[in-house]
């Protein structure tokens, strides 16, 4: 609570005077000083006559005397004995004894004590409400502007972001580029007859860049721009929402030509009548001002509304029409030339050691967003910082790399050694079937020390940015992802829990290919599901089937075939180059982490596989002269096996030594059966 605030204020000084002038009131004059003795002994000087003057306070029930000889005297009483005190008085009167008289008083308290005490109460309401006023709309000046724009000005002083701060997004700042023109220079639009957009919307992903796009339109356009959030229109009163639309777009209509920025306007544009909240829903009434600020009867030009959000497909159709939001622009991942240009943005003014190249960065991180390639290059300068190292190199970009996508190294977790080997496994399935298949991304790293929530992991990079995936990619990422738990099988005999965000990736993938891409022969090009349900029940609570239980339980075949043959696509590769894995994990229980370079190396022994278009999988057959090995299935039937590695590679126990292991052999290629 802000003390300085309150104290500024004339109504606490109001409170506090009069507080003073009451105790003034019963501090002054508090008269003699009173000897208190028992009533029999006042009422025994009263008949003697002693009494000089007398006073009985009826409120108190208490009789002050001033006596004859100067002293002075108080004593309380009860129940009647105030009338006979008084009778006792009178007597003493009428006979002349009593000079000073006697007196009758009946206390009341002043008028202006009676108006204090009346509006105490009242006063330390009204305190406490402004309180949490204050509170409730950030203080000071706020405080009963419930109506009014929160929307920030930027001004002159505040720090420029311009275009030149801006990369990855060439199509949003060629539009916004546009529209700061025009508010430059609208005789040039005006004289072919051309209007300027009235509401451009920035959509994308998080991270894009898009609130960074209408930051440096506001260093650039030299107009008023009014920037504010759209989970600031709505308040727990009733249409404060509404009221602060009409705000904001006066003071914007006031200084025209300018420009509102309404980020993350999905707070107040979702769609309307979701079924709850009826037509009184305080965000609906916001969304219905809003829409008439920006295309009604009173429409004057000159302001032009920017918006950003992640979800445009729950914005209200009404908004998104021609004549509001007149432009939509996609705000996307920066392709590889586009984080190229981001990584130079955020390296001006950073030391970089000779070794650094951007190029490299760049291709090593596909997907990335504007604000991930940002914070590569800042935890790399903070990990500079913490070495007491004064350049930022090569090896520290990369460990920054890993940190974004996967965490920070976890250095204090200790793991047995037969966790370790576990661990070696699993990756080096992921490695051997990934190098194997000829759609999937070469191997980049891997790794079997824990960082984040993983234990280990294999990092695939992509040669080229890809914007449409094929179904043989499809599958063979089903088999890289399901090469670890293959491994674990294949080496072990028994699976453990270390697949289990493999599993869910690779089940959704299945799913989506039958249920989305059409990639099923045996359900067709068709897209099963209507979809999301309404937006108020958070579009993913609502989904309606529309497809009966019969092909409710063909999509579950077909994902389980897709998941299966995907399986046995890994449990042949790993069984055919059983040797080169052994090596692999060799290798990583030495070295805990090998690169490209030495991947490629272990590698070289394998043959990729030739591409092949099947629903089914590969069903490719080990060659001829290799002994009979078990399938997958009959391998479970063994159980758990120790691996050691000290005996050379190769030479591990179960279906890899080329044994069966006194079962009978049969021919992998036929699957699980």
């Amino acid at each position: 609570m802000d003390v300085k605030r309150y104290f500024r204020g004339p109504l606490l000084w109001i409170l506090l005077l009069g507080l003073l002038v009451a105790l003034l009131m019963w501090g002054i004059n508090p008269g003699p000083s009173y000897e208190k003795v028992d009533t029999s002994k006042v009422v025994q000087e009263i008949n003697a006559g002693q009494v000089k003057s007398a006073k009985i306070i009826d409120k108190d029930q208490r009789i002050e005397l001033t006596l004859t000889n100067g002293d002075h005297q108080q004593a309380s009483w009860v129940g009647g004995q105030g009338h006979q005190l008084q009778q006792a008085l009178q007597k003493q009167a009428d006979e002349g004894n009593l000079s000073g008289g006697y007196d009758v008083e009946v206390p009341q308290q002043s008028f202006l004590m009676n108006l204090l005490f009346s509006l105490l109460p009242i006063i330390i309401i009204v305190l406490i409400f402004l309180f949490i006023m204050n509170q409730m709309q950030g203080g000071g000046s706020r405080v009963m502007n419930f109506g009014k724009s929160k929307a920030k000005l930027i001004t002159k002083d505040t720090p420029k972001t311009t275009f030149a701060d801006v990369a990855g997004a060439d199509e949003a700042l060629e539009e916004l580029e546009e529209i700061k023109d025009f508010l430059q220079n609208p005789a040039k639009f005006q004289s072919i007859g051309a209007k300027i957009p009235k509401g451009v919307l920035l959509y994308g992903p998080p991270g894009t860049g898009k609130t960074l796009l209408a930051r440096a339109v506001a260093g650039e356009a030299g107009v008023p721009f009014y920037s504010i959030s759209g989970s600031d229109f709505v308040e727990m009163f009733v249409g404060v929402g509404a009221s602060r639309v009409r705000d904001l777009f006066e003071q914007a209509k006031a200084n025209a030509p300018s420009i509102i920025f309404i980020d993350e306007i999905d707070a107040v544009g979702r769609h309307r009548g979701a079924g709850l909240g009826g037509g009184h829903d305080e965000r609906e009434q916001t969304l219905n001002q809003l829409l008439v600020e920006m295309d009604g009867f009173d429409v004057k030009g000159g302001v032009i509304l920017i918006a950003a959000t992640n979800r445009p497909d729950i914005l209200d159709p009404a908004l998104l029409r021609p004549g509001r939001f007149d432009r939509q622009v996609t705000v996307d991942r920066p392709d590889l030339e586009g984080r190229k240009g981001i990584l130079k943005v955020h390296s001006r003014g950073k030391p970089f050691a000779p070794d650094v190249d951007l190029d490299t960065i760049a291709r090593r991180t596909p997907g990335f967003t504007g604000a991930d390639l940002a914070n590569v290059i800042n935890e790399a300068a903070l990990l500079t910082a913490r070495a007491d190292r004064k350049l930022i190199d090569m090896e520290t970009l990369e460990e920054s790399i890993d940190r974004v996508m996967a965490g920070p190294e976890r250095k204090t977790r200790v793991m047995s050694e037969k966790e370790k080997k576990i661990i070696a496994y699993h990756e080096g399935g992921h490695a051997l079937v990934a190098h194997a298949l000829p759609n999937s991304d070469p191997v980049h790293k891997v790794t079997i020390l824990p960082r984040g929530r993983a234990l280990g992991y294999t990092m695939t990079l992509p040669m080229e940015d890809k914007f449409l995936t094929t179904r043989s990619e499809m599958t063979d990422q089903l088999a890289m992802l399901l090469g670890g738990r293959t491994a674990e099988e294949l080496v072990f005999h028994e699976p453990t829990t270390g697949a289990a965000n493999d599993i869910e990736k690779a089940s959704a993938i299945a799913r989506k290919m039958v249920t989305e891409y059409g990639m099923s022969e045996r359900l067709g090009a068709r897209k099963f599901g209507s979809g999301q349900g309404e937006v108020f029940l958070g579009r993913d609570m609502g989904h309606e089937r529309d497809y009966s239980e019969d092909i409710a339980s063909a999509i579950d075949d077909e994902v389980r075939r897709y998941i299966e043959a995907a399986h046995d696509t890994a449990w042949e590769i790993l069984v055919e180059y059983r040797d080169v894995l052994d090596e692999l994990v060799a290798n990583l229980m030495e070295k805990e982490t090998l690169t490209k370079d030495q991947v490629l190396e272990i590698f070289a022994p394998v043959q990729k596989r030739p591409h092949q278009n099947s629903y089914t999988g590969y069903g490719k057959r080990l060659p001829s002269d290799r002994p009979p090995i078990l399938t997958r299935k009959e391998l479970a039937l063994l159980g758990p096996q120790e691996v050691d590695l000290t005996k050379g590679n190769g030479q591990g126990s179960g279906a890899g030594s080329g044994s069966g292991a006194g079962s009978e052999a049969s021919d992998p290629a036929k699957g699980e059966s």
